[in-house]
């Protein structure tokens, strides 16, 4: 596999991702190359290849409708630079770390359910710890 790094450092690719995930937060189902053209006013061929170039990495999915492809944003290839990055920042930053706004996700069915457990369960680790260190003095 591509190293991800490589991929998203080209900001033409960045610019399709931005545009899919806007796409996508707007409740699209895809989104055609036609579209991805007019929309970053630049050539049939340049996306098409620097949609090869995310398709091949896995940071897009293809659905074909007769001789149209229309991509939508897969988000899990960029976990690995989420969790590459989160270190730097909580370095940086710690629990004064600014908000980040971004456009919202629409969850699948059960994973609303599980956001929940988890977070309780963060939530409630977090507590845990914060009383301990207070009764150590920390």
């Amino acid at each position: 596999m591509t190293d991800i790094f490589d991929v998203i450092a080209d900001g033409t690719r960045r610019d399709i991702l931005q545009l899919l995930l806007r796409r996508t937060t707007e409740g699209d189902a895809g989104t055609s190359v036609s579209h991805i053209v007019a929309e970053l006013g630049i050539s049939q061929p340049t996306v098409s290849k620097h949609l090869k170039v995310l398709r091949d990495a896995e940071l897009v999915s293809v659905r074909e409708d007769g001789q149209r492809r229309f991509y939508s944003l897969a988000v899990e290839p960029l976990e690995a630079v989420d969790d590459w990055l989160v270190p730097f920042l909580m370095d940086a930053y710690g629990d004064d770390a600014p908000d980040i706004e971004y456009p919202m996700v629409p969850l699948p069915d059960g994973a609303t359910h599980a956001a929940e457990v988890v977070g309780r369960a963060a939530a409630s680790a977090k507590h845990v710890v914060a009383t301990a260190l207070k009764r150590l003095g920390a």
